[in-house]
């Protein structure tokens, strides 16, 4: 058997927007989920987001530090965005976050991992990609960051030292630490003797979402 996650949609027999928010909306829906079964589950509907894993030829990962409200806290994270600009692919989005975050273009970008951080609670789906040939933009970053990203601080931090970071707790952004670890356990796949699968290209489909339109 294939291990792999699969669709497996239950009929929806009613749909209701419970609050409507700046970014995320709150959905009640009523799930057939078997004869005679039935019951209702609220969550957070979510555009989707990609995030970008940078590494340099000295082997070093660009994260950025920015303050985020609902914990209180700065977060050493990779640079993020969501799939909210109708009609961009969700690569390119990625490259745009990449220029209007960190000022740096990328030369490759292959897809490193998809996740579902929360799916008991939200639809959200994000894709990380590995970035590499990264180099600034110079006179063409003319991205004006305002609010929390106005006080953006980057820093190319050594692979090795990231992943001690993340077992140490101390760095603790989902995405990060997702990134990371698949960029570490590729490394050490491709290091043994039975080799690493090729990363996915960066156009590869994207996670399926019930109830949104193919990205």
């Amino acid at each position: 058997m294939t291990l792999a996650d699969a669709p497996a949609p239950r009929p929806v027999s009613a749909r209701g927007r419970v609050h409507h928010g700046m970014v995320f909306d709150i959905v009640r829906d009523t799930i057939e989920f078997a004869p005679g079964v039935q019951f209702d589950r609220e969550y957070m509907r979510h555009p989707g987001a990609v995030a970008v894993l940078a590494v340099d030829e000295q082997d070093r990962v660009l994260l950025i530090r920015q303050y985020r409200h609902p914990v209180g806290h700065e977060l050493w994270e990779i640079p993020a965005g969501l799939l909210d600009m109708e009609g961009e692919e969700p690569h390119r989005g990625a490259l745009r976050e990449l220029a209007e975050e960190t000022g740096h273009r990328a030369a490759s970008l292959s897809t490193l991992v998809d996740l579902r951080p929360s799916p008991g609670g939200s639809d959200e789906v994000i894709r990380i990609y590995l970035a590499t040939g990264t180099t600034p933009l110079g006179d063409e970053d003319d991205f004006v960051r305002t609010d929390e990203e106005a006080e953006i601080e980057l820093r190319w931090v050594p692979l090795a030292d990231a992943v001690a970071a993340i077992l140490a707790g101390d760095l603790t952004n989902a995405t990060t630490i997702a990134g990371v670890l698949a960029l570490q356990a590729h490394r050490t796949a491709a290091a043994s003797d039975g080799g690493s699968p090729a990363l996915r290209s960066a156009d590869a489909p994207f996670l399926e979402r019930p109830g949104h339109e193919p990205a």
